[in-house]
């Protein structure tokens, strides 16, 4: 971290000459950054969508200015907000100017990183500059917020927009209006600004033209050698799947092998980062013959693989895998997700189809109803939907890109912003951290099968209302018999607990709902050995009212992992020797953790 001085440098300070030639730098590798931008556009490689998308947004947020000038009272009450508002600042600043004690019109957030450096404070300056945003920010919200004509949808899309314009716009997002950027560039007579446009450069060169940002240094990092380490084999292949069965560490397994179906949006070793942190390890060494689907990156050849081949050639490739290796005609079953959502609709095809393969399931931060499914559903109508499936169609698959600039805008001021500032204003690398290396490697998806998920799920909700089918079965979740552990995390923007809460409403067995704290990754991701967070048991949920459902809730210290191999057990503790990968039906194919997730996109 940057001292802070006792008297800010000035741009006396700066050599000259230095800088110069630092600027010429910067101008030189903006002109390579602007290359491989426009270069794959050049070669329709990358066709324009950026017009369609602004489209949507001013639609939106024209909306909410409809209703806030369809009434010239309502028009100049907002405006009067607003000017009082600044009124109030620039008297406040007025009167620190003259050297009178003045208490700010508006704090940040005392949790809000961007404003920690002591100058946005001590600064006259650049405290007006940010409590001038901070201002504007709530002006911006309540235009949303007190919009009474606007219907759920386009309040939630209006919000979100507002939400990253505002992230956006950040005076710390910027060199001459953030002190610490200003002191840094200064200090290296402008080095930093040539190195981050170096990093630019390189990000967009990375991404075959677009922007992808780099979160964590991927020279430290590789899938084999220091992460997804826990010893394996592949034991079977398809199109979309390899399923690696692991080597067992104790002298008796339980009888009832586990299966665990990962989401095909990121890659399964999630599960497996390091063996410090290794949910899949852990379950090896509490005694469970553990096997894994690790999905296939996709390419155009499997367009038209849809949600029913993946769980044809997913799950229900994998436990008749599972039952010939281990002669268990049944099996525990884990989905985390998407994968998840997979399971569940793999329960109901089994239910309807009178097949009893599955000794229980857990679902991992999973949605089966998606009334409550949080900030994607800004994503999620008829006009985004088939702008999404005509640019699919094109190519056959989604980007991986596509789906990681979405999942980080939903944390915009964790994911994207700060590392906007680290790479192309300081000019740094990024710290190396294994969970962000993984968000970063991308996977893409067919067209088929995420059309059939976005517009079944997300946009119809067509499994929770028993109108979905799969290879003509209609499916229905109360028809799913098995015990059930609902695992909720506290602050999930992707599955929010509320979700997952209603979706224990719709099995036909006892489900056991949990709540973990923290969110999607670290609220699954959570060893024993760190003893971190916490957990919350209580009845299951008859609504989506969390909050009520937390109150009476009892609290556990650490991690839930535990709670949730004590409730296996107790389902059956029969034990039966080790089983080596792959037994004597299937011969091994390769080592753990497999080629399928070391291709990247």
């Amino acid at each position: 971290m940057n001292q802070v001085p006792s008297e800010p440098l000035k741009v006396g300070d700066v050599d000259i000459e230095t800088f110069s030639r630092n600027v010429a730098r910067m101008v030189e590798e903006g002109g390579k950054a602007l290359a491989a931008y426009l270069k794959p556009r050049e070669d329709g490689e990358i066709k324009p969508a950026l017009a369609d998308e602004l489209t949507g947004v001013v639609k939106t947020l024209g909306q909410v200015a409809d209703y806030w000038l369809s009434d010239p009272n309502r028009a100049v009450e907002l405006q009067t907000s607003l000017g009082r508002a600044y009124l109030d600042l620039w008297a406040s600043t007025m009167k620190r100017m003259t050297g009178e004690p003045a208490e700010p019109v508006v704090k940040a957030d005392p949790r809000d990183k961007r404003f920690a450096d002591p100058e946005w404070s001590s600064n006259q300056f650049y405290d007006f500059l940010k409590q001038t945003y901070l201002l504007s920010v709530d002006w911006a919200t309540k235009l949303v917020d007190e919009a009474e004509t606007l219907d759920p949808h386009t309040r939630q899309k209006a919000e979100f927009y507002v939400r990253q314009i505002a992230n956006a716009m950040s005076p710390s997002n910027f060199v001459l209006t953030n002190p610490e950027l200003m002191r840094e560039t200064l200090t290296s007579n402008g080095e930093n600004l040539a190195r981050g446009m170096h990093n630019l450069a390189a990000d967009i060169k990375a991404g075959h033209g677009e922007l992808k940002i780099t979160q964590s240094d991927p020279s430290k990092f590789a899938v084999g050698k220091n992460l997804a380490l826990t010893p394996g084999k592949v034991v079977f292949q398809n199109d979309l799947m390899q399923l690696i069965q692991y080597t067992p560490t104790t002298e008796t397994v339980l009888k009832t092998p586990l299966l665990i179906v990962p989401p095909w949006i990121n890659k399964f070793y999630i599960l497996d980062l390091n063996p410090e942190k290794s949910y899949i390890k852990w379950c090896v060494d509490q005694g469970l013959t553990v096997f894994v689907i690790s999905w296939v990156n996709p390419d155009e050849h499997l367009a038209q693989k849809g949600f029913a081949e993946y769980m044809r050639e997913g799950p229900m490739a994998a436990l008749d895998t599972v039952a010939a290796i281990t002669g268990e005609q049944t099996a525990h079953m884990i989905g985390y997700c998407v994968g998840g959502t997979l399971l569940a609709v793999t329960l109901a095809y089994l239910a309807a189809t009178r097949q009893n393969r599955v000794a229980s399931a857990t679902f991992f931060a999973a949605q089966v109803d998606f009334r409550h499914a949080g900030d994607l559903q800004v994503f999620v109508d008829e006009e985004q939907i088939s702008a999404l499936e005509q640019q699919m169609n094109e190519r056959g698959y989604l980007a991986g890109t596509k789906m990681a600039n979405a999942f980080n805008m939903l944390r915009s001021n964790d994911l994207i912003w700060p590392y906007v500032i680290n790479n192309y204003l300081k000019g740094k690398t990024p710290f190396p951290f294994d969970l962000l290396y993984w968000n970063s490697d991308a996977t893409r998806m067919p067209a088929a099968n995420h059309s059939f998920y976005l517009r079944n799920c997300y946009l119809n909700n067509l499994l929770s209302a028993g109108k979905m089918t799969i290879d003509n079965v209609a499916l229905d979740l109360k028809k799913v018999k098995a015990p059930i552990y609902n695992l909720a995390t506290r602050e999930d923007h992707i599955a929010p607990a509320k979700s997952v809460a209603l979706g224990c409403t719709f099995f036909g067995g006892p489900v056991k709902f949990v709540v973990s704290g923290s969110g999607h990754i670290a609220g699954v991701v959570n060893p024993p050995a760190k003893q971190k967070y916490q957990y919350w048991t209580g009845d299951t949920p008859k609504n989506a009212d969390i909050d009520s459902w937390m109150a009476k809730a009892k609290e556990h210290p650490g991690s839930w992992w535990p709670d949730w191999i004590d409730w296996i057990k107790s389902l059956s503790a029969e034990t039966v020797p080790p089983r080596k990968p792959g037994g004597d039906a299937f011969k091994p194919i390769e080592d753990a953790p497999g080629s399928y997730v070391r291709v990247t996109s």
